[in-house]
């Protein structure tokens, strides 16, 4: 297991990463992209052409809650002007979603992923 919590949060954002690809087709665009206020964890986009924003939470245990939790008011509009910037800096008109996902134990298992607006 990573030893930083940088680490442990690459490893759950690369799980994350790996499932999008694999499983769902999309093309990861960035990871750990970094506005002056705020990080989108992983930038992808699906076959369909939509563009993912999505925020990664990690717990070392469900002692803690489901990392979706974390997913205030306030962080879905940070979540939402990094999108914002984003697309607009890089000249994008598809439609922009907002997702997070849960990744839990040792094993860094994916637990949940939901997309936050449709």
């Amino acid at each position: 297991m990573p030893s930083s919590t940088t680490a442990i949060g690459r490893q759950a954002e690369a799980v994350v990463a790996s499932w999008l690809q694999n499983k769902h087709g999309h093309q990861i665009i960035a990871q750990n992209y970094r506005t002056r206020f705020y990080e989108i964890d992983i930038i992808s986009q699906s076959p369909s052409g939509n563009y993912y924003f999505t925020e990664v939470k990690y717990r070392k245990n469900a002692s803690r809650g489901n990392g979706l939790d974390a997913i205030t008011p306030q962080k879905l509009g940070q979540m939402h002007f990094a999108a914002e910037i984003f697309t607009s800096d890089n000249n994008l008109k598809a439609p922009i979603r907002l997702a997070a996902a849960s990744v839990m134990g040792a094993n860094f298992q994916l637990k949940d992923f939901v997309i936050i607006n449709e």
